[in-house]
């Protein structure tokens, strides 16, 4: 698309790295271009608690991935949010690391759905959807679970685990995308981001 006169700009309305080295790592050409255009991180002010919140895990992550998109300005503006769902019961980012250590015994042993929804605005549309994997822990001992939440890794993700990092040795199996466990379905974005134009 040579002789554009404005050149494109992804806005990513995040302030995770893991959704901002997913992209970078997919479609940079340098570690600030998305596609071959600038891309451009916007961490947005957004309460991820609050009594006007849903209850549901899935429409929970809709509503948070939308009010993140729409605090953030711009024409191609992508925005997530990822809950971890077990048995209908939400595990958000543990508070501290006593809370880490609760939510690793709860999910030790068991299956429970990760669910990532995505807000992609364009020029075009609007595109507000959710995608979930299902995920089964290993079952851990204590001295396993102390181990992990003394690395802090957890503290700042959904249900007090990374998959990607130190947390793929809590897993037994994952049935789905995995990057929806890590925060960001990303075939599903570069194909809308791709199908509406947003390519060099």
């Amino acid at each position: 698309m040579a002789g554009r006169a404005t050149p494109l700009v992804l806005t990513l309305a995040s302030g995770s790295p893991r959704r901002r080295a997913l992209l970078e790592a997919l479609f940079a050409t340098r570690s600030s271009e998305a596609l071959g255009f600038p891309l451009k991180v916007v961490p947005p002010r957004v309460e991820e608690a609050g009594e006007d919140l849903p209850q549901d895990p899935r429409e929970l992550a809709l509503a948070l991935a939308r009010r993140k998109g729409e605090e953030v300005p711009g024409e191609w503006v992508l925005a997530a949010d990822t809950v971890v769902d077990l048995d209908g019961q939400v595990l958000g980012k543990p508070r501290d690391r006593v809370e880490n250590h609760l939510f690793l015994r709860l999910l030790s042993g068991r299956t429970h759905l990760v669910h990532t929804a995505i807000y992609l605005r364009t020029p075009q549309d609007l595109v507000v959807e959710v995608h979930t994997t299902r995920v089964r822990f290993r079952n851990l001992s204590e001295e396993e679970i102390a181990w992990y939440v003394q690395s802090g890794e957890g503290l700042d993700k959904a249900g007090g685990y990374g998959a990607q990092g130190l947390g793929m040795a809590l897993l037994e199996g994952i049935e789905g995308d995995f990057y929806t466990v890590v925060g960001l379905p990303v075939a599903r974005v570069f194909a809308l981001l791709w199908e509406r134009g947003f390519r060099p």
